[in-house]
């Protein structure tokens, strides 16, 4: 008997229609986990690494965490995993609520969609019998519209349906895919599974998940549910709202937005609005958001309520989460009564909330400088809110302009040309980021955006304060309870840490310890990405529940796979290597490695150049960024080493292709 897993993947391809129930290997659990880490292991050996996102051969992964559907508390992420038609490298994106621990209830792991529908269909999957069914008549329908047609249709109001919106259909480059209380939104997953023609895949299962010593299992869940209620009682001082408590971004909760307000940037991440925060505005903003918000709601199992129903003046209710309610505000310069109503229709339209309000604020940043004129956008609204719903509608429709930034704003502003490309400040590996404009380089940071493999700072950081405490009395008090750390120097890291800078430029004691801290953030991320545990209860927050120290005895009970620490510390490596691997194989090298040309105002390029070097060093790449044939050795990737070697990507001297020395490398 398979526990925590089923043991079972879902096959569908949809150019031949054809449904298989395949079985899977059981000792993938062992070295990948589940989640993130498997789905990189499919894609790995199933799609070439030349094949064109839109291609038939492309895979869009749904994967299960490996403890979703167990009571392991906020275990509910299914991970989307596919190729990106927006940076052409490994997609990947989770999405919370009810979608996944439906699938495993159904006798699943995960969902594999190949090939295209030669027409618009959605998958019905309830426990043992699946169907492709027609869903023509669900073209250009939204996509809470559709999930409630179709639970109307079935007559199963508690099925649980992923689909797409008008922007998945029309393969809008940053399309999300929507699942209620949750969506799979960044890197354009939802262009994918509208070019392969699915509208939505349909979920009702009524199995049960087996543990392998369920007394001990739930033992953990109980300390879990128990330090979750006591840090609800003791929320961390000194530190942002959001990052008080735990959960993801308690955006639907907390009123308070200075922090957000005045260090985020608005419109295309320009200009920071220091002056607009006061106590009139905190009021009007808190009476905004009291007035929309019915009620908020929680994801599967979860006692945590990040999310919420919201009920704006003359739109219909729909389900919010996270920073949606401030990233077209910020967008337009606007005013969060905006946010609250434009999100709907985003929302229904299926479009990713950090990536939309970029485009639209560029093509408006573009107009303005005069490189987009009246005859680029005409029947545009003279208002400025009226122009953010113009452009939207465009854009996933695809029509005149909006069919040139419904590819994202590092490729519209290639296409535009005329200088456009100047106003493209705010993309990593062509993909748009958090509008975040600094003062000071942050070393910590300067690594998570350069190397991700996520290209999404919100799904890297956490664990680590974001920002020194002013004395050190604070710093004392903080690391007193604070166990979570995978060793006690991180403690020290932090106390030597000062707001001056006095130990180095600009802020952290040595380099090493820069990378230390990285990847101990890094690795828990891609943890509870493989796990499908919510990040708001580990890798995000300060001082979790779930850490690396409980989280092997939890995986242990619940699978009765064997793991201590440094057994799961290298599964999180492997993974990640595996990811870079991926990307490598896809053309990814140094020269992607770097975030933002402006996201920090002092820059210091020598210290960067040296940040790099030592953090590929510390995760056993070469100066290329590549893993080397060591590490991968090490990691029990030697099918990649053999690949890579093949390929020419590596080398038997490893540092540079043949006839070329590094500088030279370097120089390409």
């Amino acid at each position: 008997m398979r526990y925590a897993e089923t043991g079972f993947n879902l096959e569908i391809d949809l150019s031949r229609g054809n449904i298989e129930r395949v079985a899977t290997d059981p000792r993938l659990a062992e070295l990948y986990l589940g989640g993130l880490g498997t789905n990189a292991k499919i894609l790995w050996d199933r799609v070439p690494p030349d094949t064109d996102p839109f291609s038939p051969d492309n895979l869009l992964i749904f994967g299960t965490g490996l403890l979703c559907g167990t009571p392991a508390i906020g275990a509910n992420r299914t991970i989307v995993s596919t190729f990106s038609p927006q940076t052409g490298l490994m997609a990947y994106s989770m999405m919370g609520g009810f979608w996944a621990p439906e699938l495993k209830f159904a006798g699943y792991d995960k969902v594999i969609i190949r090939g295209k529908s030669p027409k618009l269909v959605y998958l019905w999957i309830n426990n043992d019998k699946v169907e492709i069914r027609d869903a023509s008549h669900l073209k250009g329908k939204g996509a809470q519209e559709t999930a409630d047609l179709i639970r109307h249709e079935l007559k199963e109001s508690k099925a649980q349906v992923a689909s797409i919106g008008l922007a998945g259909e029309n393969k809008v480059y940053f399309a999300s895919i929507e699942q209620g209380r949750s969506s799979a939104s960044r890197l354009g997953i939802g262009a994918v599974m509208g070019d392969k023609g699915l509208k939505a895949i349909v979920v009702r299962g009524t199995k049960e998940v087996n543990t392998a010593r369920p007394v001990e299992f739930f033992e953990h869940c109980s300390e879990v549910l128990k330090y979750i209620k006591w840090r609800d009682d003791h929320p961390i001082k000194g530190v942002p709202p959001i990052l008080s408590g735990l959960g993801s971004p308690q955006e639907m909760a907390i009123y308070d937005e200075e922090w957000h307000t005045t260090n985020f940037t608005w419109g295309n991440a320009r200009h920071r609005r220091r002056d607009f925060w006061t106590k009139e505005v905190e009021e009007k903003w808190k009476k905004t958001q009291q007035n929309a918000r019915v009620r908020l709601l929680s994801c599967y199992n979860c006692p945590m309520e990040c999310g919420a129903l919201i009920s704006a003046p003359g739109v219909p209710k729909y389900m919010m989460k996270c920073y949606s309610k401030l990233t077209y505000t910020m967008a337009a310069m606007s005013d969060l009564d905006f946010g609250f109503k434009i999100v709907q229709r985003a929302t229904e339209y299926g479009v990713d909330a950090f990536t939309t309000p970029q485009v639209m604020a560029f093509a408006l940043e573009l107009y303005e400088a005069g490189i987009l004129t009246d005859k680029d956008l005409p029947g545009m609204p003279a208002d400025n809110e009226g122009r953010f719903y113009w452009l939207l509608d465009r854009i996933v429709r695809r029509e005149g302009i909006g069919d040139i930034l419904a590819n994202g704003v590092y490729h519209a502003a290639r296409q535009i040309g005329k200088g456009a490309e100047e106003y493209d400040h705010n993309t990593i590996k062509k993909h748009e980021q958090l509008p975040l404009k600094l003062g000071m380089l942050n070393p910590i940071y300067f690594l998570m955006y350069s190397t991700g493999e996520k290209i999404n700072i919100t799904q890297i950081e956490g664990q680590f304060p974001q920002a020194p405490f002013a004395t050190r009395e604070e710093r004392e008090e903080f690391v007193k309870d604070w166990f979570q750390v995978p060793d006690d120097r991180f403690k020290q890291y932090f106390l030597d840490w000062d707001p001056r800078g006095e130990h180095s430029i600009p802020y952290y004691p040595t380099i090493e310890a820069t990378c230390e801290i990285v990847d101990w953030q890094e690795k828990m991320h891609y943890i509870d990405d493989a796990l499908g545990l919510c990040a708001g209860l580990s890798s995000f927050p300060l001082k979790p529940p779930y850490h690396i120290h409980n989280l092997p005895g939890i995986i242990s009970s619940a699978t009765g796979i064997d793991f201590d620490e440094a057994k799961l510390s290298q599964a999180a490596r492997r993974n990640r290597t595996l990811l870079r691997a991926i990307n490598v194989r896809r053309g990814l090298d140094r020269k992607d490695d770097s975030p933002p040309k402006d996201h920090w105002r002092n820059r210091f390029p020598e210290l960067e150049t040296k940040l790099l070097d030592e953090y590929y060093k510390f995760k056993g790449w070469n100066n290329r960024g590549i893993p080397t044939k060591e590490s991968l050795q090490e990691l029990g990737l030697g099918y990649v080493k053999e690949d890579f070697l093949r390929r020419g990507i590596l080398t038997e001297n490893e540092a540079a292709p043949p006839g070329e020395t590094p500088a030279e490398t370097e120089k390409k």
